[in-house]
Parts: structure tokens; sequence; C-alpha cells
């Protein structure tokens, strides 16, 4: 980022889909939508127990050793102490960056209407007991802000607060983001969620360096590819007598395999 280049951040769910994302991309970003899906089975709706959150990481962080982990901490879990005290946890397990949000519980998906704000004092509070309870951990501020104004003045607020990079969730107008990008500072980072389906449209790393952007965040390519992978598979292997098709049966046996064996040489070091 600091070359001036965008750095890709590759949603998972699962250490699985972690091991193979590290292959392709530096930043892997432990998404709440993701975690939530593959681990409860449920919505991300504010399910998520902090100390799960922490041990997923942990385990992520045996199998990768040099990406970048982004972690998803939802608003901090609904209280001051509890957010710096997960951050300087998860910085311990080697998190390089989380994402604290400002949407007040019942939450919802961030692409999604009708969310209740923090006031800028109250987030800012807890964004600085953050700062100051860890040592070298990125955080990316993030406003759920419906209202491209309001939501530009809390970036500039959680700039002053201590912020290392600044988000707007679910913006709809591409210019939105350089007007974002004119509001801070050079130094400080811009960030964006992108989301299959979601309020934000698909856009290339070329088209986001041109409006300033230096993080942007893939919350779900791996639950949604896995989905269809998994439903077109096991459909053709019900309709074809058993039988899978060439382009539904997966990778093979070796290749597979070969993803395992190399996770466990990188937990034991051999």
């Amino acid at each position: 980022m600091k070359e001036n280049n965008v750095l890709p951040l590759i949603g998972v769910y699962d250490q699985f889909s972690a091991s193979i994302a590290s292959k392709e991309f530096e930043g892997i970003f432990c998404s709440g939508y993701g975690f939530s899906a593959s681990y409860y089975g449920l919505p991300d709706q504010g399910f998520i127990c902090w100390s799960d959150m922490i041990n997923y990481v942990q385990k992520m962080r045996n199998l990768i050793k040099n990406n970048h982990i982004v972690v998803d901490i939802d608003d901090g879990y609904n209280d001051d102490k509890i957010a710096a005290n997960v951050c300087k946890n998860l910085e311990l397990v080697g998190t390089s960056a989380v994402i604290l949000e400002d949407q007040q519980r019942p939450k919802k998906c961030g692409h999604l209407s009708g969310k209740n704000i923090m006031p800028v004092n109250d987030y800012t509070k807890r964004l600085r007991l953050i700062k100051s309870s860890t040592k070298d951990l990125f955080v990316i501020a993030r406003t759920d802000s419906s209202d491209i104004n309001e939501a530009v003045e809390r970036i500039v607020n959680y700039e002053n607060a201590g912020a290392d990079a600044l988000m707007i969730e679910g913006i709809k107008n591409l210019s939105d983001i350089k007007k974002a990008r004119e509001k801070i500072s050079r130094n400080s980072f811009l960030a964006i969620n992108l989301i299959s389906g979601g309020k934000t449209k698909n856009i290339s790393f070329s088209e986001l360096k041109k409006l300033g952007v230096d993080l942007v965040i893939f919350s779900t390519p791996c639950l949604f590819l896995a989905h269809k992978a998994i439903k077109n598979g096991l459909k053709s292997l019900k309709n074809n007598n058993g039988m899978f098709s060439n382009s539904n049966k997966g990778i093979n046996f070796e290749e597979n395999l070969k993803i395992l064996e190399n996770n466990l040489m990188n937990i034991i070091d051999e």
C-alpha cells in the first residue's frame, strides 16, 4: 500500500479455504459472514463468540506463515474492554489487522439496509482503547452509515481518533469513493468492501487505484464459490445415477491431499 498498490483481501470461511487462498493472494480476510455461515450455519447477525474467532485465527496462523490475516471483529463485541482484550489476543496469535464497525446491535450484514449506528463518541472511545491496548495492530475503521455525507464526516472523525485505514460500507455510487478520498489525509489508507450481489458494483483493481483505494476486501468469494460447486456437484451425482460429470467432479484425490500435506508441513516445520 505504501507503494501505491491496491492490496486485495480475500474472504475465507475455514482453514481449508484459507490455505487455498493464501497460495494466490497476499491478504486473507476472516470474514464475519463466512465464519458465521461455516462455524454456526447462521447468517451474519451477531452470533459470533469472540473466543471462537481468536481460536479460528490462531489455527489459521499455524497453517499460514507469511500472509497478512485481517479479522472482522464486528462492533468489538458490544463492549470497549472486550474489544480491546480481543484485539490484544488477536495480535498475539498473529493477526495483521482488524476491521471495527460502528453498527449497533442487533447487527446485519453490511450490505443490507436498516442498520443502527453507534454515536461517534462511543465508537472513537472504543477505537482509542484498542489502539492503546495493542502494539502494531492495524485498525480499519468502518462506518455503516447509509448517508454519504454523514459517512464521510464519520471517517474523518475516526481518522482523527487514530484509525489506520477508513472504510464506508455499502457504497452505491463510485463517485462517493472519490469524495471520501478527498476528505481524508494522503497518509491514511482507504478501504472498500465488495460482496457478490451487494450494494457496491464490481470494479477492477486498476479502477480502484484511480479512485484512490488502497485496500479492497472481497468478503465472501470462497464461501460463494464453494456453495455453487458443492450444489452443482451433488446435483450431478444425484441426477446421473451416482456418477459425477467431468465438469462437476471437482479436483482429484492427489491434488487435495497435496494441500493438506503442505498444511501439515507448515505446522510441524520439518
